[in-house]
C-alpha cells in the first residue's frame, strides 16, 4: 500500500524490500508531529490543517483493485494522527500503514477527529491543545466527517485497545 500511494506522490518512505512480518524501508529524519506540538503547542492551527490537507491527499487516492472496495475505494490508513506524521526536511511523511484499507473519507477524518478529541494522553500539553487540534484538522480538510461520526465512534468502541475512559469520553462526545 505504501508504493501504491507513493507511486501517486503521497509522502511515505520509500520501502525496498517487504516480507509478511518486516519492511525495509528509508530511514526518516525528524520528530513526529506530536512531538512538535508537545514543544511548540502555539503550532497547533498548522499542524491541525496540515493534518487535515494529508487527509485529502490521500483520499484524493483511488485505492488499489486487490483491497475489498466496501464501502468505498478511496485509500484511507486509518491510524492518521500526529504520532504517525513524521516532520522530515522534506516535509511530514506519513509512517504506520498496518491499518490502512479502502472505503469512505467521511469515515476516516470522523475516526481521527475522534481519536484527537478521547484518546488519552498523558502529556499535559497535548491535553490542552486536543479541542484546537480537532477544529484545525476540520478546517485543514475538504471532508465532513459528520455523517460517519456515530459508524467511527461505534467502530472505535468495539476496539478492544478503546480505554474505559476514552468510551466515556466518546459516549459524551455524541
Amino acid at each position: 500500500m505504501m508504493e501504491h500511494v507513493r507511486a501517486r506522490g503521497y509522502p511515505v518512505p520509500e520501502v525496498f524490500d517487504a516480507t509478511e512480518t518486516d519492511l525495509v524501508m528509508a530511514r526518516l529524519h525528524g520528530p513526529t508531529m506530536f512531538e512538535v506540538l508537545v514543544k511548540k503547542p502555539w503550532k497547533v492551527g498548522g499542524h491541525g490543517r496540515l493534518l487535515g490537507r494529508l487527509h485529502d491527499r490521500l483520499h484524493a487516492i483511488e485505492a488499489p483493485d486487490w483491497l475489498d472496495p466496501s464501502p468505498g475505494d478511496r485509500m484511507l490508513h486509518l491510524d492518521l494522527h500526529p504520532l504517525n506524521v513524521v516532520m522530515t526536511p522534506d516535509g511530514p511523511s506519513v509512517i504506520d500503514w498496518c491499518n490502512a484499507a479502502a472505503g469512505e473519507p467521511a469515515f476516516e477524518l470522523a475516526t481521527t477527529y475522534l481519536t484527537l478529541r478521547t484518546s488519552e494522553i498523558p502529556i499535559t500539553t497535548i491535553k490542552l491543545i486536543r479541542r484546537p487540534l480537532a477544529r484545525a484538522l476540520l478546517r485543514g480538510s475538504a471532508t465532513d466527517p459528520s455523517p460517519r461520526l456515530a459508524d467511527a465512534a461505534a467502530a472505535r468502541l468495539r476496539d478492544p485497545h478503546t480505554t474505559p475512559t476514552e468510551q466515556v469520553r466518546l459516549r459524551r462526545l455524541l
